[in-house]
Order: structure tokens, then sequence, then C-alpha cells
């Protein structure tokens, strides 16, 4: 069994309801394993939680909480050998359903007490890293008003889709995807290195973790009737076929603004801009799934 750091976000999902600490010695601590945990106290600090457990010997470092408590976790290891696993606890948990950890907490501690060892591309945009999407536009634009709505999970989630639906509007782009070249509206652009967002909402059912690609989602405009037809494309995992959306696969890609527009970073908003350069950089992360 791997040596073994938890790095657990109490502020995470279920997790504030939890003694979390109390499972983890429940079920992995039976397994007769070696490890440690480690909490956040602030955002961001799981970055350097990871960075010290990688330089202290551990062989996995395990995030403990959602795709934002993945993200930085990942951040971390970069440039080490030290896997990332997860412990999905979060409302979303796309990169964890993308790999196939199981979602209970006894069946993904047992899988990270005997894992398998791999490594996956990590995609990177204006100098931030993401594992699983990242976006321009509309999902953007939800993000950034879901992290101000005081709850989480996927009734909210939705409740403010449907609302901020009725106000957004697109924004004019120049997007050069390897040297191929759209001018258009951009209602969302996503980035995928992963297949969903989270919630099996997937967004790029054909995205590979070890390609080297990007796999690029376009939608110009949402009016109703296509909006109905991406919503049950993403829910089926059939988007691309829907034709309700276009894609490409690129190793990195460009974007220009003709006005500041909201990016996310696997789900979480990190502002807006007008200058966007998007790469992959292959097999970067080692992971324990």
């Amino acid at each position: 069994m791997p040596k073994t750091c938890f790095i657990l976000n109490p502020m995470a999902g279920p997790s504030r309801r939890l003694d979390m600490p109390a499972l983890i010695a429940q079920h992995f601590g039976a397994l007769e394993a070696d490890y440690e945990i480690r909490l956040t106290e602030f955002a961001g600090h799981a970055v350097e939680l990871a960075k010290q457990a990688a330089a202290d010997g551990f062989r996995v470092v395990a995030a403990v909480g959602g795709d934002g408590t993945v993200n930085e976790v990942g951040r971390g290891l970069l440039g080490t050998d030290t896997a990332l696993g997860i412990v999905p606890q979060g409302s979303g948990n796309g990169l964890a359903r993308h790999l196939k950890v199981p979602l209970g907490l006894p069946a993904a501690l047992r899988r990270l007490a005997a894992p398998d060892f791999s490594r996956m591309d990590v995609g990177v945009i204006n100098g931030h890293p993401f594992f699983c999407t990242a976006g321009l536009g509309f999902d953007a634009h939800v993000s950034q008003h879901f992290a101000q709505a005081g709850s989480r999970g996927l009734s909210t989630y939705l409740r403010v889709t449907l609302r901020e639906y009725r106000r957004y509007l697109p924004v004019r782009v120049r997007v050069d995807l390897d040297g191929q070249i759209e001018e258009t509206n951009c209602y969302v652009l996503a980035f995928a290195n992963a297949s969903q967002y989270g919630n099996n909402a997937y967004i790029a059912p054909l995205a590979d973790l070890r390609d080297g690609l990007l796999d690029v989602c376009l939608i110009d405009a949402l009016p109703v009737i296509r909006a109905m037809k991406v919503s049950l494309g993403m829910a089926l995992g059939n988007l691309p076929q829907s034709k309700a959306a276009e894609y490409f696969r690129v190793p990195r890609g460009r974007v220009s603004a003709q006005a500041p527009i909201g990016f996310h970073v696997d789900g979480d908003y990190l502002g807006h801009a007008t200058e966007f350069e998007v790469e992959m950089m292959p097999l970067a992360l080692a992971v324990a799934v």
C-alpha cells in the first residue's frame, strides 16, 4: 500500500457535515495503510500542502473534496513523481467521474489503498493549470454566480443556470485553434481535458486524458431549442452527434475577445480577460486510480 497523505477540504460538499478524519481512519486505517491527514485552512492552501507532502516522500497525495480541491492538490504535485489520488466529496466530481473513482467513501478508500498508477495530461489557460475543463462565456458566468449563491449542490447550480440563461449575452471572439481560425460569437467555448463538467454533464464525451489534445467545444448562440438539444446531449453523452455544438481537437489555442469575457478553471471562476492562451502539457501529472 502506498504511503498516502490525505488533504481534506472540510468545507467541500458532504465533508462539512461528516467527521471525515474518523471515517478515513475507520475505512483506510483498518487496511493497516500508512497515511496522514492534513486539513486546508484557506483558499489555495491545498497547493502548499500538496507540495510539502511530495517533499515529505508521500507516494500518493489524495484530494478529499470537489474539483476545486483536486485542482489545488494537482497543481501542488506538478513537477513531482507523487501521484494524485481523489476521494470525491464535492458537488460535481468531474475528474473523479471521468477516472471512474467510486463516489462512495468506503469504495473510494479501498481503491486508493491498492491503486494503479498512470499519468494524465494537464491543460493550462493563461498560466492556470486545469485537469478537467476550462472555459469562456456562459459556463464561467454561471460559475461566478454559483460561487455567490450561498449554497452548493446540483439544485443550486440548476437554479443559477436557468436564471442567468435569460440574462447572458455572448461576446464576439476570434479563435485560433492551432492555425484554424474562427471569428464568431462565443456563448460557450469549453476546453476539455476530461469528458465532463461534473454530475455526468458531458461537454466533451470523446475527451481522452492521455492523448495530448484539447477537446474544444464551441457554441456561438443558445436559443431555446438549441439549449434543449445541448442539455439533452450533455445528459446523454452524445452532444457531438446532436450538431448543437462545434468540436475541434487541438494541442493549443488562442482567443481574442472584443470585450472582457469571464473564464473558469475546473469550475472555479477566475475573472475576465480579452486575451487567452490555452495549451496542453502531455502526461504532466501522475495519478493513482
